[in-house]
């Protein structure tokens, strides 16, 4: 392709991309999910938040699954002023523990429901939720009706496996992460730093 075509195409391209921008003038909050059975939905969560501190932004985590174990990002983002809260469990397949797994979340919840009614807070992440709903240890009307009632400019980002058509409907943006192809099916060790 020649120079003249090439910028001509990139010029109609432009005319796009200004045009959509200029249609998009609604300022308020988002919700966002992070879903599919790919790896990435937590991590994407938290690059948002990194970035959104960068930009002096409030965040504020609830993490729940994941336990007390070593976590790089709370690690680096806590620093930050980043509030985490974490379920005070291990992962839901280790405890088999339904009354307990369900009193852990509903415990974590409480601290969900206090940071979407913080109008302070520009950022809730709820990493993990999708699984609390299908599992049935969050009622799904009380988390839908927590995230209709939270501040207009507060921006929330759900993250799991599964989500449920109700919070797909409700977001903003959907991401699906596809599996391809996964280090942990060839044998090699998740690695802290890399994987946690």
């Amino acid at each position: 392709m020649d120079n003249d075509r090439h910028k001509q195409r990139q010029q109609k391209l432009k005319q796009r991309v200004d045009e959509r921008i200029a249609a998009a003038n609604e300022v308020r909050g988002i919700l966002m999910v992070f879903t599919g059975n790919g790896k990435g939905k937590t991590t994407a969560a938290f690059g948002t938040a990194t970035r959104a501190v960068g930009h002096g932004l409030r965040v504020g985590v609830i993490q729940f699954i994941k336990g007390e174990w070593p976590n790089g990002e709370r690690n680096l983002l806590a620093d930050r002023g980043v509030e985490f809260q974490v379920m005070a469990t291990v992962f839901t397949w280790d405890t088999q523990d339904r009354t307990g797994d369900t009193l852990a979340a509903q415990a974590v919840w409480q601290h969900g429901k206090r940071m979407l009614s913080d109008a302070t807070l520009d950022l809730v992440i709820l990493d993990e939720l999708t699984y609390m709903v299908s599992y049935d240890y969050l009622a799904l009307e009380e988390v839908v009706s927590a995230l209709q009632q939270r501040p207009s400019h507060q921006s929330v980002i759900i993250t799991g496996r599964g989500c449920h058509r109700e919070l797909l409907e409700l977001a903003d943006t959907v991401t699906e992460m596809r599996p391809t192809k996964h280090a942990f099916d060839a044998g090699i060790k998740a690695q802290q730093g890399i994987d946690w």
